[in-house]
């Protein structure tokens, strides 16, 4: 018997793995059944160079554990080792300034294993035994049994093993005895081992028997050895790629389409990706790429190797170039792993163009799941945009799909406003916009459908891509402002009349929650509506944007303003506007007076304390300007409640109020109710 301690000239080796990876202390049953695997296809190599001439035999790597015992083995038929491989590869781990390295890695559970080579002393996390009995390949070969208590010190002795390989023998510490379960076992063989490349065998096959499920002489193989991406994709079926998925997604949608991706230089990079169906949320969906190193999974927190915005894709990546274990930050920052992400983005970039170059239809019938992708690469990946310019799409109202340019030229000659700019058009909602979109094609003019969740956030990308444009929502303005051609006509109503029309209607307006109105009077013509709800394009663009981005929350809190504009040339208007007139004449006739007279006053006054400084205005002066601005302000309140109690009275005033109001869905509850009774009324 040997008996030594470790070389790692430290005592502090095994309480920083078993802390400091403790998060992490799943992995250990992956880094053991790897090293199984690697051990098998070394033997295999050396098999195939001729080096092995002996045979092969069933490679079948075994799991198993014994809850009685306490135990979990792991067994293959590998290469085996020799004491002396035992003594270089396990007694000695080879790395100089421990205590740097300890103070250096202490944080990262994940660098200590992966730089340094400790994926077999993964097993320590969970175990206060470790057994290894193994057996060498070469001729002569006697079999050797390595134990260590997770101290520095351990020892070798002579075994019994009449075959080739090795046995690992974990025994569970008692604060892991969650191991020790047949479905936890088998849950994380299923997550980190489903794909190795050699098979791995857990228990038996089962079968219904006597009313009951008992084992069969079947080896249960957890693994599948060939996994599609593995696979030459010429050799492959739309129904495989299908298949697979359903394998990895079984409560999915059938995908939209798929990339496999297999690439040897500058890297290795094996995978397929899919295109999900997504309907709504996106935080949802993401992290369902399973990336892995040599069928090995590593993790599905993508995010460094995969740009942002296909971390909404589906499927599987396969790279020996990215190491089994890696810090978030190492990913992040690893010039390698960003020529990968560079080859993907424009790997699913040339499969979209190629896919809308063979088939545009199937693409058309495809765009509306597939542009919550493109929109998202759009706002989140610098150049996207260049690349992703030849296969979007917009699609109009009337569900015709156009390509950017397809579009620029459908509207270059009709939709240019006065100062040379190229106005697009865009509604949110058909049904709710309907009467806006109308108004803007009995124009002549064509209006984009944004329904989708990031349409409109890509707005603002879009306008700074495209020459001279902008984006303009049907009901952000009337008609003929939307895209103005020419001055806009001028109302013919006196300046004393728009503001007694304003004031007859905004005293009769509703007070809606985090809703503000402003009244604006504007000739529209006798067409058009006699009342149009309307809301400034920016400002609601804002709002829209600040769901999306943290630091316009300020936006976010800010009430939604809406313009009421009356139309002064609608004979409905011009009727509440005369007949206000006549109604109230004789009793705002002294009003005016006195108002026109302090008014006139306080001008007289301001001009003549214009020139003087502030120190240089006389007390009576000052109380003189208050007192003729508060008998101002005590006539126009006098005013207001004149016009208002005429205005409450005022049925058609009402009325058109509110079907601007329910143009807008805006109308609702008691005042829904309200306005039913009033048509009703009004009809008879």
């Amino acid at each position: 018997m040997q008996k030594g301690n470790i070389g790692v000239t430290t005592e502090n080796i095994f309480p920083v793995i078993k802390k400091f990876l403790y998060s992490d202390h799943e992995i250990f049953l992956r880094e053991m059944v790897s090293n199984a695997v690697d051990a098998t296809q070394k033997l295999k190599t050396l098999s195939a160079q001729g080096e092995f001439k002996g045979e092969l035999g069933d490679l079948t790597v075994h799991v198993s554990f014994d809850a009685d015992k306490g135990t979990i083995t792991i067994s293959d038929r590998g290469i085996g080792m020799t004491e002396e491989e035992i003594d270089k590869y396990i007694n000695q781990i080879a790395f100089s300034g421990v205590n740097d390295f300890l103070e250096k890695y202490k944080d990262n559970a994940n660098n200590i294993i992966g730089h340094f080579g400790l994926g077999f002393y993964s097993s320590f996390m969970v175990s206060k035994k470790v057994e290894i009995i193994t057996k060498s390949y070469k001729e002569g070969s006697k079999a050797v049994k390595w134990s260590c208590d997770g101290s520095p010190a351990y020892e070798i002795d002579d075994a019994e093993r009449e075959d080739r390989g090795s046995d690992i023998i974990l025994y569970i510490d008692d604060d892991c005895k969650e191991f020790l379960d047949k479905y936890k076992l088998e849950g994380l063989l299923n997550k980190y081992c489903k794909f190795l490349p050699v098979p791995v065998a857990f228990g038996k096959k089962t079968e219904w028997k006597d009313g009951k499920q008992v084992d069969t002489e079947e080896d249960n193989i957890i693994n599948n050895v060939e996994p599609l991406w593995a696979k030459t994709p010429s050799t492959l079926k739309d129904e495989d790629y299908k298949s697979f998925y359903r394998t990895l997604y079984p409560m999915q949608d059938e995908p939209l389409f798929w990339i496999h991706l297999n690439v040897d230089y500058p890297f290795n990079l094996t995978g397929i990706l899919y295109f999900p169906r997504i309907k709504n949320s996106l935080e949802l969906q993401k992290n369902k790429i399973q990336l892995y190193c040599n069928q090995v999974f590593v993790t599905d927190q993508v995010d460094g190797i995969v740009p942002e915005f296909l971390t909404l894709l589906h499927g599987v990546i396969d790279s020996p170039d990215i190491p089994l274990n890696v810090s978030r930050s190492y990913l992040q920052s690893d010039r390698e792993v960003k020529k990968i992400s560079s080859y993907i983005t424009k790997k699913v970039s040339d499969r979209l163009k190629a896919i809308f170059n063979e088939d545009r239809k199937a693409y058309e019938e495809k765009w509306d799941d597939l542009k919550l992708f493109i929109n998202y690469g759009i706002l989140t990946e610098e150049g996207f945009y260049d690349r992703a310019k030849d296969f979007s799409l917009f699609k109009d109202t009337e569900g015709k799909y156009f390509t950017f340019d397809e579009y620029k030229t459908l509207i270059e000659a009709s939709q240019k406003d006065k100062d040379g700019n190229l106005v697009y058009l865009y509604a949110t909602d058909k049904d709710e916009q309907y009467s806006y979109i109308k108004a803007a094609q009995d124009k002549g003019y064509s209006v984009l459908l944004f329904a989708g969740q990031l349409d409109v956030p890509c707005i603002q990308t879009l306008e700074q891509k495209f020459e001279k444009s902008r984006f303009t929502r049907v009901d952000a303005d009337t008609i003929d402002h939307l895209i103005q051609k020419e001055e806009a006509p001028k109302t013919m109503l006196a300046e004393e009349e728009r503001d007694n029309l304003s004031a007859v209607f905004s005293s009769q307006l509703p007070q809606l929650d985090k809703t503000e109105f402003i009244v604006e009077v504007n000739a529209l013509g006798e067409e058009q509506r006699p009342v149009v709800i309307t809301q400034n394009e920016w400002m609601r663009r804002m709002k829209e944007m600040s769901r999306y981005q943290s630091g316009m929350a300020f936006y976010g809190q800010m009430p939604d303003s809406f313009n009421i504009v009356l139309n002064s040339d609608h004979r409905l208007v011009k009727q509440v506007l005369s007949d206000a007139q006549s109604a109230l004449a004789e009793q705002l006739k002294p009003i005016e007076s006195e108002l026109k007279g302090q008014e006139a006053r306080l001008a007289a006054l301001n001009q003549m304390t214009k020139k003087k400084k502030p120190e240089e205005i006389t007390q009576e002066q000052k109380d003189d300007k208050a007192a003729t601005q508060k008998a101002i302000d005590e006539q126009k309140d006098k005013k207001q409640h004149l016009i208002a109690d005429y205005a409450s009275h005022n049925d058609v005033v009402h009325q058109l109020i509110d079907l601007a109001l329910l143009q807008n869905g805006m109308l609702k509850g008691a005042a829904l109710d309200a306005f039913l009774k009033r048509s009703i009324e009004l009809i008879h």
